[in-house]
């Protein structure tokens, strides 16, 4: 009998090792990091990037025109006039400065 048992025990063990191992694939395909149960956090993770890409194309659109506006061989008078009094705090005589807090 109780070699009997042992042989039981000898046959059945690789089973259940194969056993173990496919359920701790599945537990890992249900609720790992990349798992089934994570698929709703990466899709508002996306929407949440693709307002964060809309923010950032907005804002490249207008760099690329202020770029454009500045091109050294047809610039903008308005703009670089502007920039100039900006950047050495240049005012006229005849002008009234009124400081605006961003």
């Amino acid at each position: 009998m109780g070699r009997n048992s042992v042989e039981i025990i000898r046959r059945a063990a690789w089973p259940a090792v194969a056993l173990l191992i496919i359920a701790n694939f599945l537990g890992y395909a249900i609720v790992g990091s990349n798992g089934i149960l994570s698929w709703g956090d990466y899709r508002r993770q996306k929407e949440a990037k693709l307002v964060e890409l809309a923010s950032l194309q907005q804002e490249q659109s207008k760099l690329a025109h202020r770029v454009q506006l500045l091109d050294p061989r047809n610039a903008d008078p308005d703009l670089s006039e502007e920039m100039v009094r900006k950047e050495l705090g240049l005012v006229r005589p005849d002008e009234v400065v009124i400081p605006v807090q961003d």
